[in-house]
């Protein structure tokens, strides 16, 4: 969800408002993915890197989420929505430790979609991290080290409670994906646009499921294999 700072400089206005103003993207993209019946959605609110930005802007982006938490959650439970957050939570305070439980408790039985919220996460940590846990059952004898394979990775990856990846939005102009979903990603297809997140709303969104639907996906056989299947 890339281009909040820079659409708020181009309002004249702080980074701040740029964050506040994509959390109307967020409500948009949520629930015009509910409606259309799309079972997994991922937001990538904020990386691993993002530490590095200034800390007065990682100490509002944090209390923005706090809030957004706090409030949306009932929204989401409402309309049968299943929050779940991905990355190292460790890094973040207690009390939005606390709050990021409470959420997934809450709708935890909630099937109509998963929202995943990427937080503290990288995809580099991602495979690493389920590269030491199944190191860690190798150690302790439970896993035979032959038998390490790439489904076995992928039961200790993020989302691994979801179907293969599909598509990959990424806005604001930037032609790269950034260490989001490094592993999730390999087959899915990709959008890039140049509409900052603040105004990627609801017709955006339908614009980028479109021109999904419009495309070949071969995994790896020819086109006319998939034409004729």
């Amino acid at each position: 969800m890339d281009g909040n700072g820079r659409w708020a400089q181009l309002q004249g206005k702080g980074r701040v408002a740029g964050h506040k103003a994509g959390v109307e993207s967020v409500r948009a993209c949520v629930s015009s993915a509910r409606e259309l019946g799309v079972k997994g959605l991922t937001l990538f609110a904020f990386s691993s890197e993002n530490w590095q930005r200034p800390k007065e802007e990682v100490s509002v982006l944090m209390d923005l989420f706090m809030f957004v938490l706090t409030r949306e959650v009932k929204r989401l439970h409402k309309n049968n929505i299943r929050f779940q957050l991905i990355g190292d939570k460790t890094r973040f305070s207690e009390k939005l430790q606390k709050k990021i439980v409470e959420a997934e408790q809450l709708t935890k039985n909630n099937d109509a979609m998963i929202l995943s919220v990427a937080a503290n996460y990288g995809g580099r940590w991602d495979i690493s991290q389920a590269s030491k846990k199944i190191a860690q059952l190798a150690v302790n004898g439970e896993v035979n080290v032959d038998d390490i394979d790439e489904h076995m990775l992928n039961k200790h990856i993020n989302l691994s409670n979801l179907p293969e990846l599909d598509l990959l939005i990424r806005t604001g102009g930037d032609y790269r994906i950034s260490n989001f979903l490094l592993w999730q990603a390999a087959y899915a297809e990709l959008y890039f646009t140049e509409t900052l997140w603040p105004d990627f709303k609801e017709d955006a969104f339908k614009h980028a499921l479109a021109s999904f639907g419009d495309r070949e996906r071969r995994f790896g056989k020819t086109g006319e294999q998939v034409r004729t299947k």
